[in-house]
């Protein structure tokens, strides 16, 4: 795969990633106060999972609502095909993702509220479609039907998947902005510039969101943070469909880019499955907490979760330049790798109870 990359695009993405980081970072401290007026504050032992030293604003989702607006007008992204459609579902997301954060919701509840948020995606045309690829012999509505239920659990499923993950401070933040990054990369190479637009605005929020929430974090993320961020990668992952690129070497690309959350939620539901507890009752079975139970401390198991993010990224960058055989050996033996991964956790660091 050769690159047509100019300077003139890498200045104007830089550009646009500084932009977003520096208004994130002004954005904190009036987020923080609107969090606090809002009582959207996480208390300690509320939760059993919930061990933090003091109240903490739940801030995340609140730079997001106040930046995003502001970024896609600067940028002229509310006239970009698809975006608007995806900040719509990502309102949604937020408005839902806040209630949680003052007043709890039931699953139910969330659920409704990632439901609506897929079908505006739906409604302005963002689905899956490599199904049609396969040339099945289904007729046309099947296929359609079968896209439609794909993009709703890939877009519910990575939204929830994002908000389990966030299990300490830095960790999702972290994971988001490597993901937006690579996103922003993947996708300029790939010859979709505006969605490589999108991404590095996100990434710029993202090193803001960090920033602000590594140890001593200063605010949480919440549920309104945790989960836009997924829904807003997620929405990128159905997007990426490069045109100069075989699908065979890049369908499985969203998958690797975003597989740190996909691992953990699928750990999780492995977990709590095998101990008969209800899949959405939060305790310490998360990645995280299995790497402290190893003997790390907070800090090695964030960086080494983010190590392996990294490592899964780079893989799918180097997919892009591999034939679809060989890159689907390497999708296949990272697929085995992660099983393997889950099973020694169940193994040498189970959860018990």
């Amino acid at each position: 795969m050769e690159l047509d990359i100019s300077l003139k695009t890498l200045y104007e993405l830089a550009i646009e990633v500084s932009a977003s980081a520096i208004l994130a970072l002004i954005a904190g401290p009036v987020a923080i106060i609107l969090a606090k007026r809002m009582d959207a504050i996480d208390v300690p032992g509320s939760a059993a999972h919930k061990k933090h030293a003091a109240p903490t604003p739940l801030a995340g989702g609140l730079v997001l609502l106040l930046v995003m607006p502001i970024l896609a007008t600067i940028f002229g992204l509310w006239k970009a095909p698809h975006i608007p459609w995806v900040l719509a579902g990502t309102a949604v997301i937020f408005i839902f993702g806040l209630l949680d954060d003052m007043y709890g919701l039931s699953a139910p509840q969330k659920f409704t509220g990632q439901i609506i948020a897929t079908a505006i995606l739906l409604a302005g045309g963002i689905s899956v479609k490599f199904l049609e690829n396969f040339h099945l012999p289904f007729p046309a509505w099947l296929i359609l039907a079968l896209n439609t239920l794909v993009t709703l659990l890939w877009m519910v499923g990575l939204t929830n998947a994002s908000n389990l993950l966030d299990s300490m401070d830095g960790l999702v933040a972290g994971v988001a902005t490597i993901s937006s990054g690579f996103f922003t990369l993947i996708s300029l190479a790939s010859g979709q510039p505006v969605l490589s637009q999108f991404s590095a605005l996100i990434f710029g929020v993202c090193i803001s969101l960090y920033l602000y929430n590594m140890t001593p974090a200063r605010f949480f993320l919440g549920d309104s943070g945790a989960q836009v961020l997924g829904f807003m990668l997620a929405a990128i992952g159905i997007l990426y469909n490069p045109p100069n690129l075989p699908q065979g070497s890049t369908w499985f690309m969203p998958i690797l880019l975003l597989g740190i959350p996909i691992f953990d939620t699928t750990l999780v539901v492995v977990s709590r499955l095998r101990r008969h507890k209800p899949i959405f009752q939060a305790d310490l079975a998360h990645t995280y907490h299995r790497l402290v139970r190893l003997g790390l401390t907070p800090g090695q198991a964030v960086l080494s979760v983010q190590i392996a993010a990294i490592l899964l990224c780079n893989a799918a960058f180097l997919a892009m330049s591999l034939t679809p055989k060989a890159a689907n050996v390497l999708f296949v033996c990272i697929l085995l790798a992660g099983a393997a991964v889950i099973i020694i956790f169940e193994r040498v660091a189970k959860i018990e109870g």
